[in-house]
């Protein structure tokens, strides 16, 4: 395996990752600042925002069913058609947002076509990681297996700062230009990423290890009679992604709306926090290819545990030098042992013909229902003190998550192509061409 080729690989993981969250952020700005005036203003503003946003959440209900169709096509006709696929689709569906009609133009078709195109870059999201870690995994050498792999979410903390970047001077400019083409600005700016990604993975080799596997005709059927364990295992660590969806979503309701703290400085934080993440996690990778997966992930679930209370807690009390200070450790550091281990962890746990069935089906369901953690902990109260239920809420996710990996077997030393095949004396035909 030349590395070389691990390192092609990884940039190519890393831009498709942040295609995918940078996507993920500007829809999620555009729904809560314009996408109820320009595709419901035949609602009550309250409603148009909900409408708004329920339309951001359209796409994680695509998530789980994507997972099982593109982990078919990833382990049965190879990673690169998945990479290449989810790419593409990603960026053609956040490209044609940027050129729908308002539904002053189009009435009510706009919003159908909105959802449409959400349903569609749910479809996506869902192979690209788990083919992005998949074709990392295999193209690594076998010592440097989770620094490779970690290159996927550093990409997805370099989109979320690209998105942040490219949406502060839309925001500013005047409410008419930003209603009519000013929103539509960063949509269209994804063009640039998605040439710039499909030049680079174009130019990627299939993992020699994939050709050299037999593979099944229903990889997922064989995923569930040989690796349902892991998939349930996969299904509850991946979970841990609450913690992030709290601090980004909770934690900023809750300091601007509820503590009255100024949203620029909360914006700041996070911003921070993914700076200090670049740079953690790949570090914090290549450390658990020393000492092992297990250790570090743990270790990562146990500060998020903790660093959770007196986070929230900075925030109660209004002090924004211990709220910046907190939320770097926590989100940039602590959260970073748990992102920059999990793509080599996951992908280790399944041998190679349905790894990415089983990294994609674990991980979008666990996703989906992190997805779910600021609806459950809005229902905890929005009151000064409801902090406090919140934080045991995101301990308790914290410690499942950690019970999930704590029970499993240590994987950064294990041979990596641990044939489904070989253990179980299947007998698959040879891979297909196409």
């Amino acid at each position: 395996m030349t590395t070389s080729m691990a390192r092609k690989t990884a940039l190519a993981a890393w831009i498709g990752s942040a295609l995918e969250y940078y996507d993920f952020f500007i829809y999620g700005t555009a729904a809560a600042l314009v996408f109820n005036k320009v595709f419901f203003p035949a609602t009550s503003p309250a409603t148009g925002t909900l409408l708004a946003l329920a339309t951001f959440g359209v796409g994680y209900l695509a998530r789980p069913l994507g997972a099982f169709v593109l982990g078919h096509v990833g382990d049965r006709f190879g990673r690169k058609k998945v990479l290449v696929f989810t790419l593409l689709l990603m960026g053609v569906a956040t490209f044609a947002v940027g050129c729908l009609p308002t539904y002053a133009t189009a009435g009510v078709l706009a919003p159908i076509l909105l959802v449409v195109l959400r349903l569609l870059q749910g479809l996506s999201a869902s192979g690209e990681q788990a083919g992005a870690n998949s074709m990392s995994l295999e193209h690594a050498p076998e010592h440097r297996r989770a620094y490779f792999t970690s290159f996927t979410l550093s990409g997805t903390q370099a989109g979320q700062i690209l998105a942040t970047a490219i949406f502060l001077p839309v925001a500013a400019l005047p409410e008419q230009d930003l209603l009519t083409w000013g929103w539509r600005v960063p949509f269209w700016c994804s063009a640039v990423v998605v040439v710039v990604g499909l030049v680079i993975r174009s130019k990627i080799d299939e993992t020699a290890e994939f050709k050299r596997t037999k593979v099944a005709k229903l990889p997922v059927a064989v995923l569930f009679r040989t690796h349902w364990a892991d998939v349930l295992r996969v299904v509850v660590a991946a979970t841990i992604a609450s913690v992030s969806t709290i601090f980004t979503v909770y934690a900023l309701s809750y300091a601007v709306n509820t503590i009255g703290l100024a949203r620029t400085p909360m914006l700041w934080v996070g911003v921070l926090a993914n700076v200090v993440a670049l740079a953690a996690i790949p570090l914090l990778a290549s450390l658990s290819d020393r000492v092992g997966r297990k250790p570090v992930f743990l270790a990562g679930c146990g500060a998020c545990a903790i660093l959770i209370f007196p986070y929230l807690w900075s925030i109660s009390i209004g002090s924004y030098g211990l709220v910046f200070a907190l939320g770097i450790v926590l989100f940039g550091v602590a959260y970073s042992a748990i992102n920059g281990i999990w793509p080599s962890l996951y992908g280790e746990m399944f041998s190679t013909e349905v790894r990415l069935s089983g990294m994609a089906i674990g991980t979008q369901i666990g996703f989906a229902i992190a997805g779910l953690a600021p609806s459950v902990v809005a229902a905890i109260g929005s009151g000064r003190d409801d902090w406090i239920g919140v934080a045991i809420f995101t301990a308790a996710v914290c410690a499942l998550s950690a019970a999930a990996i704590a029970t499993g077997r240590e994987t950064f030393n294990a041979p990596r192509r641990n044939s489904v095949a070989r253990r179980k004396n299947h007998t698959f035909p040879q891979r297909p061409e196409v």
